[in-house]
């Protein structure tokens, strides 16, 4: 099975719900949210710490500290299956900064004599399991000081260790993980220790001692409360997606989809190898089977799909659902070919598919509300292989009323970074995003909405909580689009549980706390303007 974060982060499958229900306290009513979702429920984070800096630290380097810190809470938050919305925990608000100069004694050579201590409120919107949704708070850690110059013992004490924890040594706050046993152990004897040297050195609550300057690790609590009620059903608004957005008339769908298999160095990767290009052509599949009608228009660059050369033989006259049908169903081969040169072809239609882009449309009559029907068309964009390039993302949210992204996150730091994009990358139409990654709640769920002149109002994002596994996600996708596709118009609870991996099952493991936000806002309703679509 395969997740969909740069490295796959075991530790964060290893505890079960029950596992931490002994940290959390008191318990809170807690009802509908802010946000649409079959597994997950919003609430308020809140937390506090503090850190330790020169007493001439200048704000930037008061707030980088602060920052550093608070970003260790993402893998803790994480390893209890909470998600929050600010990018790696960034929003720090300096307005509840509180400085103390302290004292250090106890001296020892090239210690300072003084510090400032700086505790600080952290405070931001999260998604946790149903499951959690009535618990209040939840006893957890944060990293302290130059924590990544103790990466080795991070990675020791907290977390599982293995080979993908190590790979993210230089990033050991995306896996610190305070609930596991031997975290718990080192975080209360590094606490005792101090204690005991606070003790011996009789210091007072305005002094510390040297170690306490650099401990790593901080205990610390964070509470949760509960957001406003809505209760709303909510929809896409069908009409303007019906009526076209990025060009009149037209309703375009865009399949972006990566790599997803991680390969060793050295080793030769077909594209039809990879699980990613199956659950490519699973997505495709539930597409064609509610639309079958639709047709490929166009390929860019332009190459040969009829036709491909296998050792003496040639097949020719194949189509797209050919390719469908051979990687989902294993059936429909050209006759005459043996096992291996059904693989040689295989390999060859994938290479030529891979990093191009695939145009498919249908001619429709839509009649939105009273309205009489117009001729629309259905146009499909796909495009497979995308990696860390950003020019394909770039094209896909330029030209798109819908794009669905099934890849990896890059820990948020790839080629959908927002930071990558402007205004101008975003028609000002109304647009839905779909990105199926690990974690992209974090990564993307707040910022692209910037780019908006009317904000969430032209944006609806379904995201990501929790880490996801790619297996099944590509039929998930396909039968969410194709639901919207068929002309239907169902609410958003209803599409994610078409969305979900495995159909039936909407445990939190399942769809890793998948979320509809920006949604409140939309004023589409079935009742009032139904869709139809006829044949032309």
């Amino acid at each position: 099975m395969n997740r969909r974060t740069h490295v796959f982060i075991a530790s964060l499958a290893a505890f079960a719900i029950g596992a931490f229900q002994t940290s959390c306290v008191s318990d809170v009513a807690n009802d509908e949210d802010d946000l649409t979702s079959i597994t997950a429920r919003e609430r308020v984070l809140t937390f506090e710490g503090y850190v330790y800096v020169g007493v001439n630290a200048s704000p930037s380097q008061l707030l980088a500290a602060v920052r550093a810190q608070t970003r260790s809470a993402f893998g803790a938050l994480l390893a209890a299956h909470v998600s929050v919305s600010s990018r790696e925990l960034a929003a720090v608000d300096t307005a509840s900064f509180v400085k103390e100069k302290v004292g250090v004694v106890g001296r020892r050579p090239g210690a300072p004599t003084s510090m400032l201590r700086v505790h600080y409120r952290y405070t931001d919107r999260a998604i946790m399991p149903k499951a959690m949704a009535s618990k209040s708070t939840l006893s957890l850690g944060l990293l302290q000081g130059d924590y990544a110059s103790q990466a080795e013992r991070v990675l020791k004490e907290c977390t599982l260790n293995g080979p993908d924890e190590r790979e993210m040594s230089t990033d050991v706050w995306y896996v610190f993980n305070p609930l596991l046993a031997p975290c718990k152990k080192a975080m209360k004897a590094e606490q005792s220790l101090l204690a005991a040297q606070r003790t011996a050195a009789g210091a007072t609550e305005q002094q510390v001692v040297p170690d306490e300057l650099e401990r790593l690790y901080v205990p610390m609590t964070a509470s949760f409360s509960n957001t406003p009620q809505s209760g709303k059903t909510t929809y896409p608004e069908y009409d303007r997606l019906w009526a076209g957005g990025v060009t009149p008339g037209t309703l375009t769908a865009t399949l972006l989809a990566g790599m997803i298999d991680h390969v060793e160095e050295g080793k030769t990767h077909y594209e039809a190898d990879d699980s990613g290009y199956w659950e490519t052509m699973a997505t495709m599949e539930e597409v064609l089977r509610t639309r079958p009608k639709l047709n490929v228009v166009s390929v860019e660059p332009a190459i040969d799909l009829s036709t491909f050369k296998v050792g003496q033989k040639t097949v020719a006259n194949l189509t797209f659902r050919n390719f469908v049908e051979w990687n989902v169903y294993e059936t429909g081969w050209p006759t005459g070919l043996t096992v291996t040169e059904r693989k040689d072809l295989e390999r060859q239609v994938a290479h030529r598919l891979t990093n191009r882009w695939l145009t498919f449309e249908e001619k429709v009559n839509v009649s939105i509300g009273a309205a009489a029907p117009k001729l629309t068309t259905i146009r499909l964009q796909f495009f497979f292989g995308a990696e860390e390039a950003i020019a394909p993302y770039r094209r896909a949210i330029r030209t798109s009323d819908i794009m669905l992204y099934n890849g990896h996150s890059y820990i948020g730091e790839g080629p959908l970074d927002p930071a990558n994009f402007s205004k101008k990358d975003f028609p000002q139409s109304y647009q839905l995003l779909f990105i199926d990654s690990c974690i992209s709640f974090n990564y993307y769920n707040s910022d692209y909405n910037a780019f908006k002149t009317n904000g969430s109002a032209d944006l609806d994002l379904i995201t990501n909580g929790v880490e996801s596994l790619s297996d099944g996600s590509g039929a998930a996708q396909g039968r969410f689009l194709a639901k919207i596709l068929s002309g239907k118009t169902p609410s958003y609870l209803e599409l994610l549980k078409t969305a979900n991996t495995t159909g039936s099952d909407y445990s939190w493991g399942k769809d890793a706390l998948r979320v509809v936000d920006g949604e409140l806002d939309n004023q589409y309703t079935p009742t009032k303007t139904p869709i139809q679509l006829t044949s032309p």
